[in-house]
Formats: C-alpha cells, structure tokens, sequence
C-alpha cells in the first residue's frame, strides 16, 4: 500500500490501535452490562439502559466535553488518576477512552440481543444440575451468544475507528500522537492539495466500515438461524 504516504500510514496505525484498545477494554464491562440488562430486574435498570444509550443521542463534542472534564488532569477522576502516572486528557490512551464510550452502545445492543436470543430454559436446566449462576453463563449463556459478542466488537471496532467529535474534543488533534483517520481527514482538508491524502483516508475508512457491516449480518444470520432451529 505505497499510496499511502507517511502521515497517512501514522493516521490509520493509530486508529487501528486506538479501536483495537477501545474495544478490548470495553468489551468485558459490555458483556457484563448486557448481561444484566438482559436477565436482571433490579431499581435503575431503565436509567442505566439510558446511561448506556445516551453517548448515541447527546452531540459527540458534548460527550468529549464531559470526558475532558472528568478526566481532564483537573478533573475529579483524571487528577487522581495524573497522580499515580495515568494521564487521558490529549494522549492516545484519551483517544481510546473517547472512542470506546462513543462504541459502546452499540456493542452492548448486540450482545443484549444476543443473550435475549438464548432459552431461558437452558439457564434453567444448568442451574437444576447444581451449576452455579457464574458457571452456567460461562458454559451455557457465553458459547451461545459468542456471534452476538463478536459482531458487537466488530461494530464498536468500526465506530471507533471512525469516531471524531468526542476524540478531537478530548485529546486534540496531535500529529503522531492523537491524529487518527477522522482527524487527520479534517486536517488534510483545511490545507491546499491536502484532498488527496484525505481522500485516500476515506477509502479506507470506507472498505473498514462495510468490511465490519458485512461481518455483523454474516453473525446475526448466524444467530438467528440458530434460534430458529434451523
């Protein structure tokens, strides 16, 4: 891929780099999350459902915002967290943490679809057998949600990849350092003869999304075949 010149190629390792982490962060608070939406009564259920949707409806730079000022070097997590080493605000990590809440709803979605897919009676049998509750999510619920968590990784990956309103407004936009595909799309474009290099950025951004889009339905049929017994 030689058409992609040095600045793009620093753009697209950061963005894969910043999804890839995104996503492997969140993933285990996703699966626990869309476990207890999907089988768990409890006071607030509707609120946290809300919580977690809400990065979907509110405007990406209001998002970034709130990051930056509860993560920010100055803000109530962020200047604890400054003080034993660990720093978000305009670093790649920021980026990641960015990217990783915009992502989030939509991995929660599938795995909440996924495990709502399951029998209930299933469930029941294990735990009759005398399997406990962790036990039988480990053999029975996650083996058969396991497309459904997959395809909810491959969308948060697509999303982060492609998240820019709550990522510039968190960490900046930062040459080798927090500039990732969207960013360094905008970048390109407020430069003379910067369109081609941010053209060049969009096809990739492009191929990732429906490469992820595909791999989602291929998972979902997947499910639904399953469920329909087929």
């Amino acid at each position: 891929m030689d058409w992609l010149g040095p600045e793009e190629w620093a753009a697209v390792r950061l963005s894969l780099r910043v999804a890839f982490w995104a996503v492997a962060a969140s993933l285990p608070l996703g699966i626990f999350t869309a476990y207890a939406l999907a089988r768990w009564s409890f006071p607030g259920k509707q609120l946290l459902n809300g919580i977690v949707h809400l990065p979907l409806i509110l405007p990406p730079v209001v998002t970034g915002y709130m990051l930056l000022l509860t993560f920010g070097v100055k803000g109530p997590v962020g200047s604890i967290l400054h003080k034993i080493g660990i720093t978000f605000a305009f670093r790649w990590e920021g980026a990641a943490l960015a990217a990783g809440v915009m992502a989030f709803p939509l991995m929660v979605r599938a795995i909440r679809l996924s495990i709502e897919a399951v029998d209930v009676k299933l469930e029941q049998a294990g735990a009759t057998l005398g399997a406990s509750p962790f036990w039988v999510f480990l053999t029975v619920t996650l083996p058969m949600t396991l497309p459904g968590i997959v395809a909810g990784a491959i969308l948060a990956f697509a999303k982060a990849m492609g998240e820019f309103g709550a990522t510039i407004t968190f960490v900046s936009n930062i040459p080798g350092q927090t500039r990732t595909i969207p960013s360094a799309i905008y970048a390109f474009l407020q430069v003379p003869g910067g369109e081609g290099s941010a053209m060049k950025l969009v096809l990739v951004s492009v191929a990732v999304a429906m490469a992820a889009l595909l791999m989602s339905e291929i998972l979902a049929r997947r499910v639904a075949d399953r469920v329909g017994g087929k």
